[in-house]
């Protein structure tokens, strides 16, 4: 089988690399330090499936117009792709689909905005209803903060017109949890579960980020959390969209926080978390055929459900200098065959470039991710830190208290703080 990967970061390095354990693999447009790459456009490339990675482009239809080519696609058509596009919509989906989530509110003005935030109790969420790339969501304990990010983003001072509407919620307790489950349009199963860290820098402090680390297995994710998730907000979800007309073929990815009242959706994505995607899909077991999965899925005929290796993952991500606001590009990267040649390790490229000598260098914020394996969280953690140590750029910067809680847990144990562990 032929597999056509779109987009040219981490996550699209992790798929081609566990794609290509049973099938030939390009990626469009890729990156140099991704294997595969190619200039050719999707549409132009001749493939037995593809898989879209990035969100844009599935907000944008590419799934409906490699589709009407007679195509065979994973990935949602833009109609489906909308749960990400708008998290007004999403949140009315929800809603239909009596689907648990934050008390909410979607507004195009300032003052029933403001009013609405001002009958909520801290913290408060704000964000925005387009695509934002991960950043366009404000979490804050003062109302006057909300309040002047209500103001930016509904007069485009923020996020252009993906801010023109925004939706305001009440702030959320627990832990976090990402679940990707994979859908045929009818039936979906779930992925490993994962957790990342999106704020920039340790503690989760700072900006929020696109995230800057991951790991899977998650201790707090029991069977019993994973049958609760799926029950009751992925297969009531997808059989809203069907009651909508939208034959929903891709991952849905639901963004989770475990409160004391049970699992409540914070988000939907339409694609593979990124970084979750660089844990999750390597924890794939060797006899798990990551192709036929996904093309099972895009043929509306999913029949096995994935397994998973034992071995926990760890990753780790690397930015540039300036990241999230102003990434600097264009700086040498040295040490990445090193890292690499580390045990149980592997580095994927995200944004990356090549010089004029074709060396790689930074061309984007969220640089590297570098994933290790371990017999615990634990230990895979402190492999991925090692082969950290051997990369550097200029200005290189990345968290480091990645699964650091999750390290030290003991088997069985219980929530405590960001890694719920």
């Amino acid at each position: 089988m032929k597999v056509c990967v779109v987009g040219s970061g981490g996550r699209e390095h992790a798929l081609a690399w566990v794609l290509a354990r049973s099938a030939e693999v390009v990626v469009t447009p890729g990156n140099p330090g991704i294997p595969g790459s190619v200039q050719t456009p999707p549409e132009d490339v001749a493939a037995d499936l593809f898989v879209i990675g990035p969100e844009a482009p599935l907000v944008e239809g590419l799934a409906d117009r490699l589709r009407a080519r007679g195509a065979l696609v994973f990935g949602p058509g833009a109609d489906g792709a909308r749960l990400e596009g708008s998290k007004a919509w999403m949140k009315d989906v929800l809603a239909a689909a009596d689907v648990p989530t934050a008390r909410h509110g979607a507004f195009r003005d300032v003052e029933p905005a403001v009013q609405f935030l001002k009958s909520l109790a801290p913290p408060y969420v704000v964000k925005t209803d387009g695509l934002a790339a991960g950043k366009g969501v404000l979490v804050t304990e003062s109302l006057s903060d909300a309040a002047d990010d209500v103001r930016a983003k509904l007069a485009g001072e923020a996020f252009g017109d993906a801010g023109r509407t925004v939706v305001v919620e009440e702030g959320l307790t627990g832990a976090e949890l990402s679940l990707l489950a994979i859908c045929d349009g009818a039936r979906a199963v779930p992925l490993a579960p994962a957790q990342d860290f999106k704020r920039v820098r340790d503690g989760d402090t700072g900006p929020n980020t696109g995230g800057m680390g991951a790991y899977s297995p998650v201790v707090m994710a029991t069977d019993d959390v994973v049958g609760e998730v799926m029950t009751r907000a992925v297969e009531p979800t997808l059989h809203e969209l069907r009651r909508r007309g939208v034959d929903y073929r891709g991952v849905l990815y639901a963004g989770l926080m475990l409160t004391p009242d049970g699992p409540k959706v914070l988000e939907y994505n339409v694609r593979l978390g990124d970084p979750e995607a660089e844990v999750v899909l390597p924890r794939l077991a060797a006899d798990c055929d990551l192709a036929e999965l996904l093309a099972e899925a895009a043929s509306g005929r999913l029949r096995r459900a994935p397994a998973f290796r034992p071995e926990a993952a760890v990753t780790v991500v690397l930015a540039s200098e300036g990241y999230p606001e102003r990434p600097r590009t264009g700086d040498v990267i040295d040490g990445v065959d090193a890292a690499a040649a580390e045990s149980d390790t592997v580095v994927f490229c995200a944004g990356v470039g090549a010089d004029a000598e074709g060396r790689l260098v930074t061309a984007g914020g969220r640089v590297l991710d570098v994933t290790a394996f371990g017999p615990t969280v634990g230990a895979a953690r402190e492999r991925a830190y090692r082969a950290v140590g051997r990369i550097s750029w200029r200005g290189m910067h990345h968290r480091s208290d990645i699964a650091l809680a999750a390290g030290k847990a003991r088997p069985g144990g219980g929530p405590d703080g960001k890694d719920g562990v």
